[in-house]
């Protein structure tokens, strides 16, 4: 007897495997994007620092040129020291909303990335269970499969038998019918 469920098993088989990648592939996009949203937080810190230090380096570029003033110009060190202060004042301002505008920003860009992260759990676990649904379908329908393959290959036995039956009566009456005209 011919094995006609192979085909047929084999076929769900790589269906479901094909499933099953696909929705680890979903998961390990998720997991990408957890990933780099974790980065750009963590480098938060370093950006901050870089470009508080370019604020600084400004300051003291600033109070360079305030000294060359000083010592190339007697007279002005009473304006150069009220400009000084003035500069100071503003740079101190610029670097509190500096520090309070990357504070704000990584509160909100952890926020968002709970909420990313909440969220695509809860899409994850919906996947999840929707396959497993799906799985258990396509199980079901490998088993009717492989259940009428099983049925049709006997059907075919029996059929092929039956035809090998009447040419043996075939054969045999052609046989007769042969001796009777040489008799």
């Amino acid at each position: 007897m011919v094995d006609y469920t192979t085909p047929v098993t084999t076929a769900f088989e790589m269906q479901r495997a094909s499933i099953e990648q696909s929705q680890k592939a979903l998961e390990q996009s998720f997991e990408f994007q957890k990933n780099v949203n974790e980065a750009v937080i963590g480098s938060l810190d370093t950006q901050e620092s870089a470009q508080r230090r370019g604020v600084e380096l400004s300051k003291t570029a600033f109070h360079s040129y305030l000294d060359a003033i000083e010592s190339t110009m007697p007279g002005v060190a009473g304006s150069v020291e009220e400009v000084r202060q003035a500069v100071d004042d503003q740079y101190d301002f610029l670097l509190e909303n500096h520090a309070e505008l990357f504070d704000n920003m990584e509160s909100e860009m952890v926020e968002g990335a709970d909420a990313y992260d909440e969220m695509t759990q809860e899409y994850l676990d919906a996947v999840t269970e929707q396959v497993e649904m799906l799985v258990e379908a396509h199980e079901e329908l490998e088993s009717q499969s492989v259940e009428a393959a099983e049925q049709f290959g006997d059907q075919l036995d029996e059929v092929q038998e039956q035809v090998e039956e009447m040419q043996a009566q075939v054969e045999e009456v052609q046989a007769k019918a042969a001796d009777a005209v040489e008799a």
